[in-house]
């Protein structure tokens, strides 16, 4: 991560909600924005953020996610979602998050996200692989 990277630095990201960011088990009147999709959108929030800030061959994956997801979001509406960054400890990255729609606030959390090398992961991902084909091998 470059140096630019400092608690009190935020990024806001404007989703609108479509069909696939919905529940629909409560049928199509009672269709709104999943809980899932939420922290889905949350996390790209705040990778968008470290990706701002990153080295060449770094990204971030998630470690920790803590949501309230507090007013239902009606299919159409416009969501803002703000990460801020509340702590850089060496590549271990947290942030606070609120979300919000049109009408209100509808969740707010934390979110923790650990910076990787690429290369790095993807041969430790080659071996977990190589480990499990020796497995059922």
């Amino acid at each position: 991560m470059k140096d630019s990277l400092q608690p009190g630095l935020s990024k806001v990201r404007r989703i609108i909600i479509d069909r696939d960011r919905t529940i629909g088990f409560m049928g199509e009147e009672g269709r709104v924005y999943a809980t899932p999709e939420l922290c889905r959108d949350i996390e790209h929030t705040c990778r968008d953020l470290l990706l701002d800030h990153a080295q060449a061959g770094e990204d971030s994956v998630g470690l920790e996610i803590m949501v309230r997801h507090t007013a239902p979001t009606l299919p159409g509406m416009e969501v803002e979602i703000t990460a801020t960054v509340t702590a850089v400890e060496g590549r271990k990255v947290s942030f606070d998050v609120v979300a919000k729609d049109e009408i209100e606030p509808i969740g707010q959390g934390k979110h923790v996200r650990f910076v990787v090398d690429r290369e790095k992961t993807y041969e430790r991902l080659r071996a977990k692989a190589a480990k499990r084909a020796a497995r059922s091998g």
